[in-house]
């Protein structure tokens, strides 16, 4: 029974379900009258296969379920065999560098020393007579 102090919801719209409209994908398989999925097909199983190496599932492949089955087990011998990768290799963009709080505040730091000497072919004197015999040397040899 209900309180006659709770007003009365309003009545809403029914919900209409989308799933009923859509109509199920077609297993690739059956249309082509496969048998059973060979491990040796790389091309056909790296489909059912995502971008991160996981394997797609019933719905998003829309495989029968014994056909499904058999591409599982067809992906993990490939896999086993090393025809396939477990996982896909990613890369990931990672912001700045290496933190490196462990060794104190940058004031406590001993500064590195701004000495450097720089070479240049100026300041070298070479002879090109050297460089001439040496590649007469590895020629009559």
């Amino acid at each position: 029974m209900p309180r006659k102090n709770m007003p009365t919801l309003p009545k809403r719209a029914p919900k209409i379900d989308n799933r009923r409209n859509l109509k199920k994908k077609p297993c690739a398989f059956c249309q082509a009258g496969v048998g059973s999925v060979d491990y040796k097909d790389l091309a056909q199983l790296r489909k059912y296969i995502s971008d991160r190496g996981k394997i797609r599932g019933r719905k998003v492949s829309g495989n029968c379920q014994q056909h499904q089955r058999d591409v599982t087990d067809a992906i993990k011998t490939a896999r086993e065999l090393a025809l396939l990768p477990y996982t896909q290799r990613t890369v990931t963009e990672r912001r700045g560098g290496r933190r490196d709080d462990r060794r104190g505040p940058r004031s406590e730091r001993p500064e590195a020393e701004a000495e450097t000497t720089e070479t240049t072919f100026e300041d070298t004197e070479v002879d090109a007579t050297e460089f001439e015999q040496d590649a007469t040397d590895e020629v009559s040899e």
